[in-house]
């Protein structure tokens, strides 16, 4: 019953606000983001923010959203249009009155199906990160026209996992835009504490994702690091954590309260558990980074700063070592009362230094200020260049409805996490 009315203040709340909202003109956008997630899975596309924001100053931009919830939160932080479409009949009615000309996806949301449908535009995976999760392999990177990649890593990690998929011609290399963009201010005193960064992902929903640090490494490692006054823990945990393990819920929590406990006990130490919506800050500025197989591990491989990397406590995670993995600093469970030794190493040590370089420049290519958004604007340039092409090419075939014959009146309020 409490969720049932939660629903409906939802739905009114946002009809109040889409009434004075403005309308996106007819024929303004010409790229669309397509968002059919819920709100708990928007942590996918507010890395996107500001890229999307850069792209706009020449292609004009917009957010779909099926979920009100979603909208909601989209209405409050987006940098550019959204627009709400929770039932296909809405969905056909944008599609119909705009010129999109690219779609992007974020996330592999089984409703994104809903959106294929339409051949007249190019549909562009961009992911939410970079990563050697099996979540990076995934069968599903057919399905779109383009897809948009990091670096020489993700197409070596492609061509080895999908048969018979046209690796040069389907996916563009584009780097880390997202790193162009880390910005934000420390909420701490610039002193001598070493700031270590523990950004740990969620359980996962299956064995072989179980990728989560949480209950295994957390509580020793961040119990070292609390007791130690050289250190200053930034604690920012996946938004998903602890959503279907209690023990993993408890271990957060317990967590969380051992930092408000240090700050109590020392309020110059100024730990924090981080559970904003802006990244940014935390990997520019952590002077060592500890996360979990996850796209942390490469947004922060992006930065070329010291990493640490969780190995998985369950013996039923897929690890692919064939690429920076294979090079990681590892820490394991069993150590994570050690942390503080890694730590230093990982710092000082010119060898790890080294590694850790090669693998920046593998994973994202050329790392400078702004080369990222080069490659990500040339990337986009090429698939509009293309589009007039084809369009001139089927100028005079015949417009035929690409309505959905199926009827869906629910809200997109499900779908695949990373």
């Amino acid at each position: 019953m409490t969720s049932i009315l939660n629903s409906r203040r939802t739905r009114g709340e946002l009809a109040r606000r889409l009434s004075s909202d403005p309308v996106i003109p007819p024929g303004r956008i010409e790229i669309a983001v397509y968002f059919a997630d819920a709100a708990v899975n928007m942590y996918q596309v507010r890395q996107w923010y500001e890229p999307l924001a850069e792209l706009a100053k020449i292609h004009p931009v917009a957010i779909i959203s099926r979920s009100p919830g979603t909208m909601l939160k989209l209405m409050d932080e987006s940098p550019v249009p959204v627009t709400y479409r929770r039932k296909v009949a809405d969905l056909e009615s944008f599609v119909a009155e705009q010129d999109i000309k690219i779609v992007f996806y974020v996330n592999q949301n089984a409703k994104n199906f809903q959106m294929f449908r339409y051949g007249r535009m190019w549909h562009v995976f961009v992911n939410h990160g970079e990563s050697d999760k099996m979540y990076m392999t995934t069968n599903q990177f057919k399905a779109y026209d383009y897809s948009f990649i990091a670096g020489e890593a993700a197409a070596d990690r492609l061509s080895h996992k999908l048969w018979n998929f046209d690796l040069a011609t389907r996916t563009k290399q584009i780097g880390r835009p997202q790193a162009d963009h880390f910005a934000g201010t420390p909420p701490y005193p610039a002193d001598d504490r070493t700031v270590v960064l523990y950004s740990p992902t969620w359980e996962g929903d299956r064995a072989a994702a179980a990728y989560g640090s949480v209950a295994s490494h957390g509580p020793g490692l961040v119990a070292a690091l609390l007791g130690d006054p050289r250190y200053r823990l930034v604690y920012r945990p996946h938004p998903r954590t602890g959503v279907i393990d209690p023990v993993v819920k408890r271990a957060n929590e317990q967590i969380i309260a051992a930092i408000a406990a240090a700050n109590r006990a020392d309020p110059t130490a100024h730990h924090l558990f981080d559970n904003g919506p802006a990244l940014g800050w935390q990997l520019a500025d952590a002077d060592v980074a500890i996360t979990d197989i996850s796209a942390m591990v490469y947004d922060r491989l992006a930065t070329g700063l010291p990493l640490i990397v969780t190995r998985p406590a369950s013996t039923l995670a897929e690890v692919d070592l064939a690429g920076y993995l294979g090079s990681a600093e590892w820490l394991d469970a069993d150590a994570a009362s050690t942390v503080i030794d890694l730590v230093e190493r990982v710092r000082n040590d010119e060898k790890s230094q080294a590694t850790l370089h090669f693998w920046a420049q593998r994973h994202f290519g050329d790392t400078t200020p702004g080369a990222a958004t080069a490659r990500f604007h040339a990337a986009v340039e090429s698939l509009i260049e293309e589009w007039h092409r084809q369009a001139a090419v089927h100028a005079a075939d015949a417009v035929l409805s690409e309505a959905d014959p199926f009827e869906d009146e629910g809200d997109e309020d499900s779908g695949v996490v990373d």
